[in-house]
């Protein structure tokens, strides 16, 4: 099984002591996955749900795949660059209809170009 370790976003408080810290960061992997397996709150994928969740797109892997910076990319494609921001800073997420903008944006540029541009 995969287990993936986060890094708390240093812009935020840390809920936990120096000592706490210092205590997750010295388990190995092996204690981890016995940790995160041993969580109620956090059961492990059952396999009938694995390979059904969606990848959420990578706003600036698509921005800069086209070579725009972010203020370019607001404006082209309608979206708010301070939400682009937020995107790319993961402070927020796109919601269901932007993550779907963003697929056609990432395999038809020019096609949504085209159609804000006659709209």
């Amino acid at each position: 099984m995969n287990t993936i370790r986060h890094t708390l976003d240093p812009k935020h408080p840390k809920r936990l002591t120096p000592e706490e810290r210092a205590e997750l960061d010295a388990l190995t992997d092996e204690e981890v996955e016995e940790r995160a397996l041993d969580d109620p709150d956090n059961p492990p994928m059952a396999e009938s749900e694995r390979g059904t969740f969606r990848r959420v797109p990578q706003v600036r892997d698509i921005r800069e795949g086209l070579g725009l910076s972010q203020s370019e990319f607001a404006e082209e494609f309608g979206i708010p660059v301070g939400v682009i921001r937020d995107w790319e800073q993961r402070r927020s997420f796109p919601n269901q209809a932007a993550r779907s903008y963003l697929r056609v944006i990432a395999r038809m540029p020019e096609e949504v170009r085209s159609a804000l541009r006659a709209s």
